[in-house]
């Protein structure tokens, strides 16, 4: 008995390590009493990681340091630096700060943070949230990629769809995301990346479901998850749910019963339903994954109406108010030395 207790104390202690992908809308400024929700669901969540998409820093403030301090009033510490379009909260210490990808015009940027948990395990947190012109899934559905003008009809042709597609600066920023990855690899660090994409998954343009929501048939192999795949990376969404029919994992455009649909889509005559919200993760002994689940209203928006899925897909439902236009992500994983 005693041998195995001894034998068990040996053993690696094995904790949860849980990460929130957060878009908040503009700070959560669009919507009434948003970025005090921001604060609360947060809060609520609990991750060890948070990664923010449209961070402003409005009128010269320091978003990340006023909403770690907003969190410090509810008894949380988070650690973070200031950042520009994306952001990062960590529980841990930050070893490590970076804008990776810089914003500039508008087109999307990448901040890195290396944290350090307390069993000394090293973790290179990435936040994404990539340009949102060339939208090329918005022309499938009869808009134009960069002005949501109405077409006069779909753009179905795909070397087209992937010139406008690569016209965008989405694969630029995960090609220098590829180049950074590629030394915290070797440097033995956990690999987890969050972001609003503003690009579909390969994963879900697949044959069986190219006659669902305004896919017009097509199959189609979206570029940033694909060269996330071809370089080893797993989505946990789809890691825990293969099926993109019976669970589509839609994260945009969200139903947000403070605001008027009219402000909640870019299409209003289409079905524009997608999962561009996303927490990627490359594969390490010492990280499983346990689960994966939406957080925000169930409904969303098709042909300017909500719409509730009668599927069995997990949601965190808001506390009350919703402050942003897209659903967010939380993954759970289990890490050990």
């Amino acid at each position: 008995m005693l041998l195995t207790c001894m034998f068990l104390s040996c053993q690696p202690k094995v904790k949860e390590l849980k990460v929130h992908q957060f878009n908040i809308w503009q700070e959560g400024t669009v919507v009434q009493d948003g970025y005090a929700a921001v604060v609360d669901e947060i809060a609520r969540v609990g991750a060890d990681l948070v990664a923010l998409s449209e961070v402003r820093n409005y009128k010269g403030v320091n978003f990340t340091e006023k909403l770690t301090a907003s969190l410090k009033e509810k008894g949380l510490v988070y650690y973070s630096d200031k950042a520009d379009d994306t952001g990062l909260l960590s529980k841990y210490p930050i070893l490590k700060f970076e804008k990776l990808y810089p914003v500039k015009d508008d087109h999307g940027s990448i901040t890195k943070a290396v944290v350090k948990t307390p069993e000394g395990i090293e973790i290179a947190f990435y936040s994404a949230h990539l340009d949102y012109l060339n939208c090329a899934y918005y022309s499938i559905r009869e808009y134009d990629a960069n002005n949501w003008s109405k077409l006069e009809a779909p753009l179905l042709d795909k070397d087209e769809i992937r010139r406008i597609n690569l016209a965008s600066e989405r694969d630029d920023a995960i090609r220098a995301f590829f180049t950074d990855t590629k030394k915290e690899l070797k440097k033995g660090r956990i690999i987890i990346l969050g972001g609003d994409f503003n690009e579909p998954s390969h994963l879900d343009w697949v044959d069986a479901n190219k006659d669902l929501y305004d896919h017009h048939g097509l199959v189609f192999d979206w570029d940033v998850s694909t060269l996330l795949y071809e370089k080893g990376f797993k989505d946990t969404y789809r890691t825990i749910y293969p099926n993109p029919v019976t669970h589509p994992g839609f994260t945009y455009p969200s139903e947000n019963p403070d605001m008027p649909v009219s402000k909640l889509t870019w299409a209003p005559e289409t079905d524009e339903r997608e999962r561009i919200d996303f927490i990627y993760f490359h594969p390490d002994n010492r990280l499983k994954l346990e689960d994966v689940f939406i957080h925000g209203p169930k409904g969303t928006i098709v042909r300017s109406k909500v719409e509730v899925l009668d599927n069995d897909e997990k949601h965190l439902l808001p506390i009350k108010v919703w402050p942003t236009d897209h659903k967010a992500v939380v993954s759970i994983f289990t890490i050990k030395p």
